[in-house]
């Protein structure tokens, strides 16, 4: 908890909250319970229960500035506890991306049933840059609740009209009269609760550059992450897994240090020490031995990508028809069929998510009822794993969530979480189990490689035809097969897989766009931007050629194609105006410095963005990217740092995959095996990068995930105008 207080329990509901229904997150000592997402304490503390998690992004810090900005609450005053698991704080915005761009009455009825899923199966999971998207509504409403529930309560005192009363700073406020919070809160009645709460039509809070409630215990060191946390009798675990899809086939004999037990299932061998190093040391002195799996990945997965291009062994042409086709517009074919065509391949490697704080759990089992304390985004999926290993049921375990040292929707995993409790109930006491760097390398769940190919015309009005088939693993399939299972974990081709390249913002009068269903052994993942994160590259790389293709420039040959497009055109000239000209400079002097500005613009998780990368080209060095701006359009605000910083780290996040991201893989086994072969963007690595936040008042957009699509192609694009030289293959620095 951060901030937090205590006082006597008083529940209310409205119509979000069934009144039918017992809460699950209670009140302390000194703690008044207002609702599901509020307490006041007698000290004056507004305490906000959070129900995603905080992994950087500022979402404790966000959701807890829009139900206090409606609550009329002081901000000094307000703290955040993780919500505990239950259907009230299921994710009710999982459903958001597939309804995008579809008309009514499908988008309700598809929103709708995204959150009667997300309900039933108690999805608390934080992912698809959805959280203020989800939960703005949901929790001004709360805040809403609770404000109406005072003011009342102190015009009962004052006698006086409730309508004529408001609150402010934590205050109660009628003319002259003045109330804190925890001094009414006692008196309020839960009749009084509105079935339709009245929001503010004016904001003080939300939207302003408020301090985020995080920052203060991360910049003194109390922040407890999941690696911090300790335990009365706390022993450590390191862990060993084979080549992926292994099993273990024996370990040599050998004697263990003193104090050390030795843990073994069929996926892992694990040593259990006093302290992580003794573990880790003994883990490694051990021989041990594995069964391969079938079909363990390796090079083939390469061959595999590119063979789901070709149709009867025939290349994918530009006229022709191969995978499943999701979208069909116009004639594709009669274009393509007269006068030159373009036509381009792309491809990106796989990747890791390399959080700097690898996987870590902590587990407390005891009489098979088991205590969880454990970074993750998805609280629900990590107690459904945990019970799923140990056979118990999942009302047996209790999820402590922490903060995370990076997630990028890897910590939406539960693998680390049962792994945890299988070692403790083995070991009998409380184990934290940390993944070494290699572990976690090795072990992911990746962001599949992609193959492309396409076809295109283009003239000075625009792009007339384009024909693209992207070949990539279905990566929900993966998921769902995982952590859901069912139907919902078969492979299938199809637009889900290949979000980004279907709903394209351009007016493009012939069109067509198919998913290659390509085969795949590798553990496969949600990363950071999912799809659009390959997608993003393979079309604004594209649209690019194709202008140079129309002897135009690539921002106003974007901008033409926009006419019906008005925000992301906004997006695009603000970017335009920011970012000076795209095209070449310099060069004229022997030896001297070649610039070149690219330009990329990517719809996605709501959000617009736009951003031109510039590059530096000198002799006989590596190019260098020297300046990044960046446009957002991502509705409603909550709060501007909080959203420029977000840009920022999804660009930082995309450039290190652009210049230098791959996984490969030997045997099932993982090449790269730490950061040596799998480097990050470093401080003499990054470029200055400066962003705008376009105003709006359209319905918020992510941005956690929307900031890194566009990178990687603005600098593809940036790197062409520099050298002539188009690079469609990522990274850039193999």
């Amino acid at each position: 908890m951060i901030a937090a207080a205590g006082g006597a329990g008083l529940a209310v509901g409205w119509a979000l909250w069934p009144r039918s229904r017992a809460l699950n997150w209670v009140a302390g000592e000194g703690e008044a319970l207002v609702n599901a997402y509020l307490k006041i304490g007698a000290d004056g503390r507004v305490v906000v229960a959070v129900p995603q998690a905080e992994m950087g992004q500022g979402i404790w810090s966000a959701l807890a500035q829009i139900i206090a900005d409606e609550l009329g609450a002081d901000w000094r005053a307000v703290g955040v506890e993780p919500a505990p698991l239950g259907p009230d704080y299921a994710n009710p915005g999982l459903a958001l991306d597939a309804a995008a761009h579809r008309s009514e009455p499908l988008r309700s009825l598809v929103l709708g049933a995204g959150r009667r899923v997300a309900s039933l199966l108690d999805f608390q999971i934080t992912g698809g840059s959805n959280s203020v998207r989800a939960w703005e509504m949901p929790l001004r409403e709360a805040g809403a609740v609770a404000r109406e529930l005072l003011v009342k309560a102190a015009a009962r005192r004052w006698e006086v009209d409730w309508q004529t009363v408001d609150t402010a700073g934590g205050l109660v406020v009628y003319q002259a009269n003045r109330v804190p919070f925890h001094e009414i809160v006692a008196s309020i009645d839960p009749a009084d609760a509105p079935d339709t709460p009245t929001l503010r039509t004016a904001r003080s809070l939300a939207g302003t550059p408020v301090m985020r409630l995080d920052i203060p215990s991360k910049v003194d060191g109390s922040a407890r992450f999941g690696i911090d946390v300790r335990l009365p009798g706390l022993a450590y675990a390191a862990i060993t897994q084979g080549p992926i899809g292994a099993t273990l086939a024996g370990i040599a004999p050998r004697a263990l240090p003193t104090g050390v037990q030795l843990v073994k299932e069929d996926g892992f061998v694990a040593c259990v020490a006093d302290n992580w190093h003794a573990a880790h040391s003994a883990l490694q002195s051990l021989a041990i031995t594995w069964t391969p799996g079938k079909d363990a990945p390796g090079p083939w997965q390469l061959a595999a990508l590119k063979g789901a291009l070709a149709d009867d062994g025939k290349p994918f042409g530009p006229t022709g028809e191969i995978g499943t086709v999701v979208r069909d517009d116009g004639d594709v074919e009669d274009v393509l069929s007269k006068g030159a065509v373009l036509t381009a391949g792309y491809s990106l490697p796989f990747l890791a998510h390399a959080c700097l704080e690898p996987m870590t759990a902590t587990a407390r089992v005891v009489d098979d009822r088991v205590e969880l304390w454990a970074p993750t985004q998805s609280a629900s999926l990590a107690a459904r794993a945990v019970a799923r290993a140990l056979d118990i049921g999942s009302d047996d375990v209790v999820v402590h969530p922490t903060l995370l040292g990076g997630g990028f929707g890897r910590k939406v995993e539960g693998d680390a979480c049962a792994q945890a409790a299988l070692i403790a109930r083995a070991a009998g006491r409380p184990v934290q189990l940390i993944w070494s760097r290699e572990e976690d390398m090795g072990h992911d769940m990746f962001r599949p490689a992609v193959a492309a190919r396409l076809h295109g015309r283009a003239g000075p009005g625009g792009i007339t035809g384009w024909n693209a088939a992207i070949a990539v693993p279905d990566v929900g399939a993966a998921f769902a097969g995982r952590n859901v299972g069912s139907i919902m974990g078969r492979p299938s081709a199809g637009a889900g897989a290949i979000e980004g390249a279907v709903d394209l913002p351009y007016a493009i009068p012939n069109i067509r766009v198919a998913h290659c269903l390509a085969d795949c052994t590798a553990p496969l993942g949600f990363w950071r931007s999912v799809g659009h994160s390959f997608t993003g590259f393979i079309v604004e790389s594209f649209v690019d050629e194709l202008a140079v293709l129309a002897g135009q420039d690539p921002g106003a040959f974007r901008l033409a194609m926009l006419k019906d497009r008005p925000r992301h055109a906004a997006v695009l000239a603000a970017v335009l105006d920011m970012g000076g000209p795209l095209g070449r400079e310099g060069g004229e002097a022997p030896e001297a410095p070649v610039i070149g500005r690219g330009v990329a613009l990517v719809e996605s998780f709501g959000s617009i963005v736009a951003q031109v990368a510039e590059v530096e080209v000198a002799p006989k060095q590596r190019p260098r990217v020297t300046r990044v701006w960046a446009a957002i359009d991502c509705g409603r605000v909550v709060n501007p740092d909080t959203v420029a910083a977000q840009v920022e780290g999804g660009i930082v996040f995309g450039l290190s995959a652009a210049l230098f991201g791959r996984i490969s893989f030997k045997d099932g086994r993982v090449e790269q095996d730490n950061f040596h072969a799998y480097p990050l963007v470093t401080m003499a690595d990054c470029p200055a990068i400066d962003v705008r936040i376009m105003p709006s008042d359209a319905d918020p957009g992510g941005v956690g995930e929307p900031g890194t699509p566009p990178i990687a192609p603005a600098v593809a694009n940036a790197l062409f105008a520099a050298t002539g030289k188009r690079w469609r293959n990522l990274p850039f620095y193999a």
